[in-house]
């Protein structure tokens, strides 16, 4: 089975620790959501399951193998939208997925199929030619979306994915999150709309200074925590400060 696990994962820069011990497992058929609050460690976790950099301890294992075994092999089953879109700007939106099919060394004439009906349904193929640079957050954030689909990866690590897009594709993405997981992927996804995590996910794992504080189904979170949504438990398990008082302050030192 094709199961992403993350075993006692650490990462440090310059002496601080970014990631402190995580672990947890992703399941195929199963959307697994990955929230905290900024600084967390959220985005340094996907960039190492992802092959991006590595860690200063532990390992992650997908199909029961260390990624680090065949990188290349893994980031030919993955596919990662990363939290900032960068993109070559002075590419437009078909030369720069005509150019990630051609690293990936994806069969041509397919994949240009593949490409030209994806542009279409994420709403892009009349601005196709257009440079990304002219393209908005949202138009970029579908082009990420598309390149990381198209070799149709068995991994999908998603980034705050919903980042710019309007009502309509996010609706869709959201959607289209659940269909890949019925699919058979293993889909792990990071967001702080947590009413959209709360929709898509079955199972989340709660990250906090870069520990896990939470690992368990949504159900059970509620339950454990006695707690009616997702956000009554985020706030519970990862929010240290007082946010009545921390709001207090802020407008008295406004006023003062």
């Amino acid at each position: 089975m094709n199961a992403l696990e993350v075993r006692k994962l650490a990462k440090r820069f310059l002496g601080a620790l970014a990631v402190d011990d995580v672990s947890f497992s992703a399941y195929p058929g199963e959307v697994t959501g990955y929230l905290g609050p900024n600084g967390s460690g959220k985005s340094t976790t996907m960039k190492i399951i992802a092959g991006l950099i590595e860690p200063s301890a532990g390992e992650v294992l997908f199909g029961g193998e260390s990624i680090r075994r065949d990188l290349i092999a893994h980031k030919r089953r993955t596919g990662y939208v990363p939290e900032e879109p960068h993109l070559y700007a002075h590419l437009s939106g078909l030369e720069y997925l005509t150019m990630v099919a051609q690293l990936r060394e994806l069969p041509p004439k397919r994949t240009a199929e593949r490409i030209d009906g994806l542009l279409r349904l994420f709403s892009l193929h009349s601005d196709r030619h257009a440079p990304i640079s002219a393209y908005s957050k949202g138009m970029r954030q579908k082009v990420l979306l598309i390149a990381a689909l198209l070799h149709d990866p068995d991994l999908l690590l998603l980034d705050e994915p919903f980042s710019g897009l309007d009502v309509s594709s996010a609706l869709i993405l959201r959607s289209l999150i659940g269909e890949l997981a019925l699919r058979g992927k293993v889909v792990l996804f990071s967001s702080h709309e947590l009413e959209t995590v709360e929709r898509v996910s079955s199972r989340a794992v709660i990250l906090h200074r870069g520990k896990v504080v939470a690992d368990d189904s949504i159900q059970n979170l509620r339950a454990l925590r006695s707690a009616s949504t997702l956000e009554d438990v985020f706030s519970r398990l990862a929010i240290e400060q007082d946010s009545a008082a921390v709001s207090r302050e802020i407008a008295d030192l406004i006023r003062a």
